[in-house]
């Protein structure tokens, strides 16, 4: 059973998981919190099937600067990296 890791964490389980794979406790709790999130992270929709828009209001979620002057391609890349 997992832990209880508060309200901010939505997916108690899921966290646990991916930070015991390494994953920082931000990106860790990103996934974890991702409604469209599988069990290991892989069900949300491809960054290539998303618009330009959407990757913006991800990156904007995340924190990355510098997301206002880039294209989609270097979205994907920044929020790839993050």
């Amino acid at each position: 059973m997992a832990k209880d890791h508060g309200s901010s964490i939505k997916n108690d389980e899921q966290y646990e998981e991916l930070r015991d794979e390494g994953m920082s406790k931000s990106k860790a709790a990103r996934i974890a919190n991702d409604p469209k999130s599988g069990k290991k992270g892989g069900k949300a929709d491809k960054y290539e099937e998303r618009t330009r828009e959407e990757l913006y209001e991800k990156a904007q979620e995340i924190g990355i600067e510098g997301r206002s002057d880039m294209d989609k391609d270097e979205l994907i890349k920044a929020l790839r990296n993050h």
